[in-house]
């Protein structure tokens, strides 16, 4: 399962990805790097969550306050 979770996670590198907090926050940005804690850290992230959206651009995440990650359609 690990495994699937990493090449997915991987597989998703440089696209932008939405993240659903604990804090009811949904995050957009594109996927730079990720850690085995599901640490992320993001690039041109924005809050997504209000209908006024709030740029943060860099961030990084801390996996346990993360609760879901939707990914990109894939194109092919």
């Amino acid at each position: 399962m690990a495994d699937e979770i990493s090449t997915l996670m991987g597989n998703n590198k440089n696209k932008v990805v939405s993240l659903r907090l604990r804090n009811t926050k949904t995050i957009q940005g594109f996927l730079k790097d990720f850690d085995i804690h599901m640490n992320l850290s993001l690039d041109n992230a924005e809050d997504v969550s209000e209908e006024k959206h709030e740029k943060l651009g860099k961030i990084l995440l801390r996996g346990d306050n993360i609760l879901a990650i939707s990914f990109p359609d894939d194109e092919s």
